[in-house]
């Protein structure tokens, strides 16, 4: 844990120290695209000491300066299956970017969509010695939070604390000079796959770049989508990418749970080549085009020209009804809407005090999901698209940009983490505790 801390704060450094020259790049690689946003920030208000402990400390102004996206290569259900490829498709789209904004940018913020996320939730407590909650109280009790055994090839992606309490008052977003005799803290860890983490390191330094942050992309897409009081009374967001399905879910203005279901668009898009024996070019135009999950009586007679089997569009023409489309996504929607609720029940959602569910990602943007997903998940669904941030243009602010956005909030306005104190060098233990759902299920 101690080598991860330290690799932890460099990254905050390199980020910081970006921030003071005023660009910074944003690189959201997905399975189905990867885009790439340059920053320009103000230079002002960069991580003051008297900012406190809060969901939203060193808030800074910025604005989109080049922003370029193209398609994803050498990608696999939101991880590197090729690193050429890859590489090759970073390469492209940040010197795209940079080309726009007319600034090199050297220092990146990056998202992992994949890697088999695991959440847990951590609890600590210390005795104030003088009475009173000091700066190096807030870092001791995260230091006493008792880390569990997180399995071989783990890495913790995100340590955040969620709640803090001095004695027997609770939810205080800032615990520094309150009076008491004990410190509480509630702490949310988020891992991935170590590998699938490291691969996306050594392709981005392959690149010339340098890593300066990584956050996971359920969490970036939430804080793009969810607005303010949704994050504050809680509210699940799901993120439909091409390679798999992010969930997350906030309280307090603080992720406390995310999960990921490997069940994306691009399955969707083979499920209509194969039913409908069409290139998968042609299938993820009609799934974009001409798709949806809710049939009418008029999509029988709503024929798509498909083109044929020899490619010769005077002799060997096709054509297939909207219904057959819908007849093929419909099923596969459902599946993926079925594992979505099985999560949700897992993290024990229901006993949230509020239900809300926002979706996002680019297979949000489906005909009639809204109204299929009210039926599986519940009746308070919303669609949602990212906020608007200065200088980002309007065909960049659709749903399927949601990462990237919330990837640059991330950079401008930074949640506290567990590598943003100074923690005492003591020994970690490793007793076990129990899962994030069944914390916050006991603790809201």
């Amino acid at each position: 844990m101690a080598e991860l801390y330290q690799t932890q704060r460099a990254m905050r450094n390199m980020r910081r120290a970006a921030l003071q020259r005023g660009v910074i790049g944003i690189l959201d690689i997905g399975t189905s695209k990867i885009a790439c946003l340059v920053l320009r920030f103000d230079g002002t208000g960069t991580f003051r000491e008297t900012d406190g402990v809060g969901p939203m400390a060193g808030q800074v102004n910025f604005r989109v300066i080049g922003a370029a996206s193209t398609r994803s290569r050498g990608m696999r259900r939101g991880q590197i299956e090729t690193m050429a490829e890859t590489e090759r498709a970073i390469r492209t789209v940040v010197a795209a970017a940079q080309k726009l904004a007319g600034v090199r940018i050297d220092h990146v913020i990056a998202c992992l969509s994949g890697g088999s996320p695991s959440s847990y939730g951590l609890a600590g407590d210390i005795t104030l010695a003088a009475g009173k909650v000091a700066e190096h109280d807030v870092a001791s009790v995260m230091a006493a939070c008792e880390v569990p055994d997180f399995g071989r090839g783990r890495e913790v992606l995100h340590a955040q604390p969620v709640n803090f309490a001095v004695d027997n008052r609770s939810s205080l977003a800032d615990p520094r000079d309150h009076v008491g005799n004990k410190l509480f803290c509630d702490m949310h860890v988020l891992t991935v796959d170590g590998d699938v983490m490291g691969n996306l390191v050594q392709c981005i330094r392959r690149c010339d770049l340098e890593l300066a942050g990584i956050a996971s992309a359920p969490y970036a897409s939430a804080r793009a989508s969810l607005v303010e009081d949704e994050q504050e009374l809680g509210a699940a967001c799901i993120d439909f990418g091409g390679g798999g399905t992010g969930v997350s879910i906030f309280i307090k203005k603080h992720m406390i749970f995310s999960d990921h279901v490997p069940i994306g668009g691009n399955l969707i898009t083979q499920d209509i080549a194969q039913g409908l024996r069409v290139p998968l070019p042609v299938a993820e135009r009609l799934k974009t085009l001409d798709g949806g999950v809710e049939a009418t009586g008029q999509d029988d007679r709503e024929m798509i020209d498909v083109g044929g089997n020899t490619g010769d569009w005077e002799t060997d023409r096709r054509t297939v009804s909207r219904a057959d489309v819908i007849g093929v996504m419909r099923p596969r929607v459902e599946e993926i809407l079925e594992n979505v609720r099985g999560v949700l029940d897992a993290a024990g959602f229901d006993y949230m005090p509020s239900q809300q569910i926002v979706l996002t990602g680019g297979g949000s943007q489906i005909p009639g999901l809204d109204g299929l997903a009210t039926r599986i998940l519940g009746p308070n669904i919303r669609c949602g698209r990212p906020l608007r941030i200065d200088g980002l243009a309007h065909e960049l602010t659709d749903p399927s940009f949601s990462s990237a956005v919330g990837l640059a909030l991330f950079a401008a306005h930074p949640q506290d983490e567990w590598w943003d104190f100074e923690m005492p060098a003591d020994n970690y233990p490793g007793r076990s505790f129990r899962r994030a759902y069944r914390w916050f299920k006991n603790n809201w």
